[in-house]
């Protein structure tokens, strides 16, 4: 398994449709137990969610885009740009 950096933004105010898919996004991530590493949102100046940062555990790159590919943030159109690359732990908790 290697491990993979989600690095997903927000279209520009799409606070409300975030909020609105938020549980089913949550349900998502917790379908695959062990595959999320480190999660969580970016913030805009205001504080307000802004886009996503997600440390995936996959067999490959392709297993990678597939996880995010199902993710109800995706499936909603959310994002205005997603970017996923191999990436090695060298210091912290997930190394």
């Amino acid at each position: 398994m290697a491990l993979f950096v989600l690095t997903c933004i927000d279209k520009r105010g799409s606070l409300a449709l975030r909020m609105a898919t938020r549980e089913a996004h949550f349900g998502y991530v917790h379908a695959h137990p062990g595959a999320i590493r480190l999660a969580g949102p970016f913030l805009d100046d205001a504080g307000d969610m802004a886009g996503s940062m997600i440390v995936l555990e996959a067999a490959n790159l392709e297993a990678a885009r597939r996880f995010s590919a199902g993710d109800p943030y995706v499936l909603a159109g959310l994002f205005e740009s997603v970017d996923i690359r191999a990436w090695r732990a060298t210091v912290g908790a997930i190394a």
